[in-house]
């Protein structure tokens, strides 16, 4: 069950003086979202659960940088997972562009990412990004907090000031134009 933005703005405030059951709850209450989101962006269940704790680290140390006028708790925290997720996956692919090419493969079990393969998810990235930028404001928008903030479509509603059935729409036509352009 998602928490109120009421409930989660207290457990935050709590948090900010020090309140460690507060953070306890807004933990229990939020991760499970957060995580989603990490992985999401990351592919890769230990990446997102060392993203998810960073994060967590930077919310209880910033709590009392939170603003309400700048977006819901839940918002802010998603920004600051998703950056984490960003700064992780930067990390990785410039220690990737340093490896020796030449050298003997790794033990292909691994799971870790190989340097052809973060080649690959640039070029998709920069695929990606050409293709939303196509959209319209509106579009790019509500994808934009949809699949990389993990808003819900009521959360978008109230995000923007939106019709929940044109967010929707705009979810649904947005999505068909970038699925277009990237089979282009």
């Amino acid at each position: 069950m998602e928490q109120s933005q009421q409930q989660l703005l207290q457990w935050l405030y709590a948090t900010a003086q020090g309140n460690k059951q507060a953070f306890e709850q807004l933990y229990q209450a939020t991760s499970g979202k957060l995580f989603s989101v990490s992985l999401h962006l990351l592919r890769r269940h230990d990446w997102a659960e060392d993203v998810l704790q960073d994060a967590f680290v930077r919310i209880w140390h910033n709590a009392a940088d939170y603003h309400a006028e700048k977006g819901s708790v839940m918002s802010w925290m998603i920004s600051i997972t998703r950056y984490r997720a960003l700064d992780l996956l930067k990390s990785r692919r410039v220690k990737a562009e340093h490896l020796d090419i030449s050298e003997p493969e790794h033990d292909q079990t691994s799971n870790e990412v190989q340097p052809g393969e973060v080649i690959g998810l640039v070029r998709e990235k920069v695929k990606l990004d050409d293709c939303m930028q196509g959209l319209s404001d509106e579009h790019r928008q509500s994808i934009q907090l949809a699949y990389f903030n993990g808003l819900s479509h009521q959360e978008i509603t109230e995000h923007t000031g939106s019709e929940l059935g044109t967010v929707k729409s705009w979810i649904r036509r947005g999505l068909t134009q970038l699925k277009r352009c990237l089979e282009a």
